[in-house]
Parts: structure tokens; C-alpha cells; sequence
């Protein structure tokens, strides 16, 4: 264990080993640290993520620095981050510090630019976040919010929305969610016991299509228990078979 301390030179090995011991550590740290800090980078979000970066960054570069104290210090830095998190839940001032209301940068077809230069962003950055939600006209947005983590939430004048069945009156079947149940031949058993259903029925099934669990390269199931088989995916050919 002499890697993690402070040494004049380390081995190889020794580099080898810090650096896993390292990435083992952040691995458990992004896992403290919760996934909406990972999925969606907020103020506070932002600044862990510089800080734990030159903490953990300098030991692997630098044998005078051992990962101890990088390690201890980065403990420090996530119960302050968890902290901070749990009392802007209580606290309103550091709430609306830490996550400040969205700003109304389109109003009725109208930009506002007072918001666009609070927010810091170009007119031509706003027109190309539209863009990539395929709106090509200004004045079809009824709202535009700059979101606290940096997305544009964009909402259309009624008149604009797509047409969907209930405004044709077309009937339409209930939602229902398809999940992979078996991948390149072994069976999903998580997705099998929320289904209330076992490996048994699962392989039973498969069967009475004349097929192998081995040779099923996808599966998928719905709602209403229906299986769906992909087999030899990698070919040209492929083979889809549904069972009821």
C-alpha cells in the first residue's frame, strides 16, 4: 500500500495501482454524489466537479503527493456537496442561490432581451437551441424559459401543436412499455419478476416457437405479456417472430 503515500519515485506497478485505486474511488464518489449531479450540471454541480477533478487529478501525476489526503479532502468536499444539497431543501434563500427560477427569454413570439443579456447567451445561440427543436419561426413560440441547468424549455402557440389522435377522436390502444428480456441468450430475471413471471414460463415459451434460449439474440415483452424474438441480428437476414 506504499503507493498512496508521498514517495521521491513510484514503479510502474505503482502508478498502475494508484491510478485504479483512484478510479475506483471517483466511481463510489459520483455514486454519493447522486445522478441528477451527473446528468444535469447545476451551479453547485459545476463547482464540485472542478474541485474534485484538480483534487484527484494532481496525485496521479505527481509521486511527491500521496492519494491519502486527496482522498480525505475529497470525502470533506461530498458531505459539504450533500449538505449544501439537504439545507437548500429547507432554505428558500439558498434554493433560489443555488437554483434560481427559469428566465423568460420568449414571450408570445416576442424575444426578451433584458433576460437574453441576464442569462448571457446571443441572440443567434437562442435561434440555434430552436433550431434543434425544429422550430424555424420565432413567432410560433408562446413561452421560452432558460432553465437553471442551461436547457432552453420552449412551449408553441396552440395553434402549432402537432395534431394527435384524441383531436381526430381515433380510437387508440393503452400505453405499453416494451423492456429487453433476453439478450444474446441469457433472460433478464429482474424484468421477469416485476412481470410476476419466472425463467420457467419465459423458457416454456420460447420453446412452443420452436426455438432455443441459446439462438435468441433479442427478446422483448410488453405490458400485456406479448414476447417479441430477434434472432441472428448480425446477418442481413433478420428473423423477427412474435409470440402471444
Amino acid at each position: 500500500m506504499d503507493f498512496f503515500h508521498s514517495q521521491e519515485s513510484l514503479t510502474t506497478i505503482q502508478w498502475i495501482l494508484r491510478a485504479v485505486a483512484a478510479y475506483l474511488f471517483l466511481l463510489i464518489t459520483a455514486k454519493a454524489l447522486g445522478q441528477r449531479s451527473i446528468s444535469q450540471l447545476r451551479f453547485l454541480d459545476f463547482i464540485i466537479a472542478l474541485i474534485l477533478g484538480n483534487i484527484i487529478a494532481h496525485p496521479l501525476s505527481d509521486e511527491h503527493l500521496g492519494l491519502t489526503g486527496s482522498m480525505i479532502t475529497t470525502i470533506v468536499i461530498v458531505v459539504l456537496y450533500l449538505t449544501t444539497s439537504w439545507l437548500s431543501l429547507k432554505w428558500n434563500f439558498l434554493k433560489h442561490y443555488l437554483d434560481p427560477p427559469p428566465l423568460r427569454l420568449i414571450k408570445n413570439g416576442q424575444i426578451q432581451m433584458k433576460s437574453l443579456r441576464k442569462a448571457k447567451i446571443s441572440v443567434d445561440h437562442l435561434f440555434s437551441e430552436l433550431r434543434k427543436q425544429q422550430i424555424e419561426d420565432i413567432a410560433k413560440v408562446a413561452l421560452a424559459l432558460w432553465e437553471p441547468g442551461g436547457i432552453i424549455s420552449v412551449f408553441l402557440e396552440p395553434q402549432y401543436h402537432p395534431i394527435t389522435a384524441k383531436d381526430m377522436y381515433i380510437p387508440t390502444s393503452s400505453f405499453s412499455l416494451v423492456k429487453p428480456i433476453i439478450v444474446e441468450g441469457s433472460s433478464d430475471d429482474k424484468v421477469l419478476a416485476q412481470l410476476g413471471k419466472d425463467h420457467a414460463w419465459l423458457e416454456a415459451q420460447i420453446h412452443a416457437a420452436h426455438l432455443d434460449m441459446k439462438d435468441v439474440e433479442l427478446a422483448t415483452i410488453d405490458d400485456q405479456d406479448q414476447i417479441r424474438v430477434y434472432t441472428d441480428l448480425d446477418s442481413n437476414e433478420k428473423d423477427e417472430q412474435t409470440l402471444s
